[in-house]
Order: C-alpha cells, then sequence, then structure tokens
C-alpha cells in the first residue's frame, strides 16, 4: 500500500466564511505519518474585491497585531497562489491526504479557494477533472476528540498535551499554526496504530 503524505493546512481569515469573506494567509505542512517531513508551503493573499471584512474578526485582529503582520505583509493574488499550491501537492510523492483542524473552518476555506482558482478541491469525491488530494481528508480536532477518549463536549485542540504539538506555540501564524497541528497528526497516529485494527470492505479512496 502507498505511503500517504498528509498536508496539514492552517489559514487566517478577515472573516468567518468564504462566501463573505477573504482568505488572508494560508501554510501547509507536508508530513508522512510517521513525522518525516516533506516540505512546507506558505502564502499571504490579497483579498477578494468581491468580499468584505467582518467586524468582529477585524476586532480579534487588532489584538494580534504581529499575526496581522504576517498575514497581510507580501501578498500575491490567489489567481497566482492557489495553482502554485495545488502543482507543489502534486509535485510531492505518492497519496496526499489534506488535514485540518477543523475541516469544517480551515478546509473549508481552501475547498473553496482550491475550486474557484485552481480547477480542483481540497476535498476528493466523485468529481470529474484534477484531484490533487485523495479522499474525504482528516479532520484534526475529531481526531483529537475521539482518540483521546474524551465526550464531545470536552473535544478541542486546547486540551491537547504541549507536548503532542512539539511545543510549537499557537500563534495565528499560518506556518507556526501548521507545524504544530503537524506534530499532533503524528502523535494521534501513533495513539490509531496501537489500537486493534478493523477489518471491513475494501478502501472507498479515490
Amino acid at each position: 500500500m502507498a505511503t500517504p503524505i498528509f498536508i496539514v493546512t492552517d489559514i487566517e481569515s478577515d472573516g468567518p466564511t468564504p462566501l463573505h469573506n477573504s482568505m488572508l494567509s494560508f501554510a501547509s505542512v507536508a508530513i508522512a505519518g510517521d513525522g518525516t517531513r516533506h516540505g512546507e508551503f506558505e502564502a499571504v493573499l490579497t483579498p477578494r474585491p468581491d468580499r468584505t471584512t467582518n467586524d468582529t474578526t477585524m476586532d480579534w485582529w487588532a489584538t494580534q497585531p504581529e499575526a496581522w503582520k504576517a498575514a497581510t505583509e507580501g501578498a500575491e493574488e490567489p489567481t497566482i497562489v492557489m495553482p502554485r499550491f495545488a502543482d507543489w501537492v502534486e509535485s510531492l510523492p505518492g497519496p496526499k491526504v489534506f488535514v485540518a483542524a477543523p475541516m469544517i473552518f480551515d478546509g473549508l476555506w481552501m475547498d473553496h479557494y482550491l475550486d474557484e482558482y485552481a480547477g480542483t478541491r481540497a476535498l476528493s469525491g466523485p468529481f470529474k477533472g484534477r484531484q490533487i488530494f485523495r479522499g474525504g481528508g482528516i479532520c484534526l480536532y475529531t481526531m483529537a476528540g475521539t482518540l483521546r477518549g474524551a465526550p464531545y463536549l470536552d473535544w478541542g485542540m486546547s486540551k491537547l498535551p504541549a507536548e503532542f504539538y512539539g511545543h510549537i506555540a499557537h500563534t495565528h501564524k499560518a506556518i507556526d499554526d501548521a507545524r504544530g497541528f503537524a506534530n499532533v497528526l503524528v502523535e494521534l497516529l501513533k495513539l490509531s496504530s496501537a489500537l486493534p485494527p478493523i477489518t471491513g470492505s475494501k478502501s472507498d479512496f479515490r
């Protein structure tokens, strides 16, 4: 079986939804399950002219000057960045799997921007055309909750010990957060590999 490369991604935005707001920056760490690194990708994006900022989000950004600087300096057009990112993903060995924490936020943004600007998706499925990722991706938030044996209302990335992050602080700078989440993924895969295997039908990964 081919060894997957996990593309652990964190995004920063000026609001809660790609339907109304813009993605400001994102970063990805390509990592194998054993912790082997296969590179990183960072980008800062120009805001979309057809979107607005969210007041609550911008008030929060005002309290994070260093992270705001990292998320806005040296911005490039998403029409340039997203195809470059898709090419980088495809250049990596083996099947690639998208990872985010949580998938419903970071994954939603990446899926929308890749669809809009690169003719592909973050989440694979029964779609025609270019597919750079395999399967539906991994929600690190969900994985962390279930493998810790915690009840649903006690899930959360902040509940994990600092050792899981490799003691990398969550700074809201996309690359810092992606690196920390990549370390978390490796730790959780160790927990998963220690569980009794469950056999079933053939994988439906595409």
